[in-house]
């Protein structure tokens, strides 16, 4: 039986190359060098590295200056192209929703024959691994007592009252829910369907085949891959290098403030050590693989989640943080239209708002090659319905839950109890925010290790997830990168965080990253046309005359099952046309 599957599958695949894959003598990876354990691209690969070396000596040695020039730069783009960021992410959402439940929604990522190579639940652990969480564990509790003492000019709320609270919890959950999700489900699916449906390589190149054709092995391709390279390292590099500092303040906070056992030093070199032993915890995850380590520690990372968040829910303020949910939800809903094409140009005190949410959506338009991609990587199997709803509801509505334990518990703190996770947040800034929530309910301490450990099991799963990344843009695209690779990324990214940290470039190098967010929200909305064009001719293949008869004739030559789903015929199969020909 198992061998007759096995041959099923062989046929099924090469015809999926017959039928579906351009008509291209190009492979990923053809050009590759491969020496000393690498498997490189010739031309990404060695440019990479010369791109960071020099950025990295840039930032360095012209420190406020290069500093007020990426804030310069940033600031700028914000002023003169928010209203691009907003109307582009509403067009996302809008589209996404169209490919999922329109006739394009029972595609199948892969072919329909494609099976899942993870389960759901590890699906889900490492979307949610490699997406947000690390961002939900310390925005979940600063970011609504932030909007508590200065009330969005949306809302119109006084401060500190329980309309403020409720605006709070509102606004977060706009910044943590549908739009983010919406920008990673839009770049992962096109990325996924052109690497498993069109066999192209899984870089960002990929996407401009209806556009450009073979010539994105050429210039074109490297330079968007080269982008995605700089985006990708930069941005988890300057989340990694800024994110030990938080856990350095929270190992301090729980060890010596909670516990009284010891007191961990807050300052550079135990940063700098963090980074290296989270680095190595990395490194050792990374080198077992995608199914072997990222997989299992997202797993261990979303247990952990749910530890946390029931127990919350237990020794909290229950009653008022499911209140607070449907409450936040209820404003969430009732304003999300009007919040996403939220300038703050014509209403007053609009700005602070404004600062936040173009902030936002830059970061996550420039983290979307990275969490897209690997997203992408792991949803091989699902139909686009499938994809769209795991990708763009369930980690939204559960970022709400999430918010609201933690956020409403803080909240409840402020308003009806002794207010010190306020005072605190007010006094320390947004690292120990969460440490002082937790400290107000019973096992403060235990907790806050708790939260501590999950924080450093979030910097791992994101540096695995992000190295696996960079691995397949710099090999040109393939799937399985050599283990050698995939270590000197992990090594890497550990490497430029903890030089910038020591350096006094992280902030600056962050805000360099998220300028990116504006060329690829110009390439997302590329990404649209061109996805749909993708779509469309698989779906007129999929129902053409012609492939019906050539199914007909495999199955009676070479008895070979077909998967039926209702009336219609769904065989996993590809088109050797162009995508683009049909249009």
């Amino acid at each position: 039986m198992a061998e007759s599957d096995d041959t099923t599958g062989e046929m099924s695949e090469g015809l999926q190359v017959e039928l579906f894959h351009p008509e291209s003598d190009r492979e990923p990876g053809d050009t590759n060098i491969q020496a000393l354990g690498f498997d490189i691209h010739p031309v990404v690969f060695p440019v990479a590295l010369v791109i960071i070396a020099l950025f990295i000596s840039i930032t360095i040695l012209l420190g406020d200056q290069a500093a007020s020039m990426y804030t310069a730069l940033f600031n700028f783009i914000g002023e003169n192209f928010g209203w691009f960021y907003l109307l582009a992410v509403n067009l996302f959402i809008v589209v996404l929703l169209f490919f999922a439940f329109s006739k394009y929604g029972k595609i199948k990522i892969g072919g329909v024959e494609a099976e899942k190579e993870f389960s759901d639940f590890s699906w889900m652990a490492m979307l949610f691994s490699a997406g947000m969480g690390i961002g939900l564990m310390f925005f979940s509790v600063s970011e609504p007592l932030y909007y508590l003492q200065n009330v969005p000019g949306f809302w119109g709320a006084e401060a500190g009252t329980g309309a403020a609270a409720s605006a709070a919890l509102a606004q977060t959950f706009f910044h943590w829910g549908f739009h983010p999700w919406a920008i990673y489900g839009l770049v992962g699916l096109g990325l996924a369907f052109f690497s498993f449906n069109r066999g192209l390589p899984l870089t960002f190149r990929s996407i401009f085949w209806p556009l450009l054709g073979d010539r994105i092995y050429d210039w074109p391709g490297h330079v968007i891959d080269l982008v995605t390279v700089f985006a990708t390292l930069f941005g988890l590099a300057t989340s990694l290098g800024l994110g030990v500092a938080q856990v350095n303040q929270g190992l301090s906070y729980v060890g010596g403030d909670l516990l009284g056992l010891i007191s961990i030093p807050t300052n550079t070199f135990v940063q700098v050590l963090l980074i290296a032993g989270i680095t190595g915890i990395a490194t050792l995850s990374v080198a077992a693989g995608l199914d072997g380590g990222v997989k299992r520690l997202s797993t261990i990372n979303l247990y952990l989640m749910f530890a946390l968040l029931g127990f919350l829910l237990i020794v909290g303020p229950t009653v008022y943080i499911f209140g607070a949910w449907v409450e936040g939800l209820g404003a969430y809903f009732g304003n999300i239209l009007a919040l996403g094409f939220f300038r703050g140009t014509l209403a007053p005190g609009g700005g602070t708002v404004t600062a936040w949410t173009v902030f936002y959506w830059g970061w996550w338009i420039a983290w979307s090659p990275f969490v897209g991609m690997f997203i992408a990587r792991i949803s091989k199997g699902r139909t686009i319905r499938q994809f769209v709803m795991g990708v763009l509801v369930l980690p939204a509505i559960f970022s709400t839950i999430w918010l609201s334990t933690f956020g409403g518990a803080a909240l409840f703190n402020s308003l009806q109890g002794n207010g010190a996770a306020l005072a605190t947040y007010n006094e320390l800034g947004q690292t120990v925010a969460m440490f002082a929530m937790l400290e107000q309910f019973p096992l403060g301490a235990v907790s806050g290790i708790l939260a501590t450990l999950l924080v450093v099991t979030f910097f791992v799963t994101s540096s695995d997830s992000g190295s696996l990344v960079i691995d397949h843009l710099t090999s040109g695209g393939k799937h399985d990168v050599p283990r050698v690779q995939r270590i000197f990324w992990a090594v890497t990214e550990g490497a430029v965080a903890a030089i910038l940290l020591y350096g006094g470039g992280l902030t600056a190098l962050q805000t360099a990253a998220i300028t990116t967010g504006l060329p690829f929200a110009i390439i997302l909305c590329l990404m649209c046309y061109t996805v749909y064009l993708g779509l469309s001719n698989e779906y007129e293949i999929l129902e053409s005359e012609e492939f019906a008869e050539t199914i007909d004739e495999l199955t009676d030559r070479d008895n070979v099952d077909v998967v039926t789903a209702g009336d219609e015929m769904v065989t996993d199969v590809r088109d050797g046309d162009d995508p683009a020909s049909s249009d």
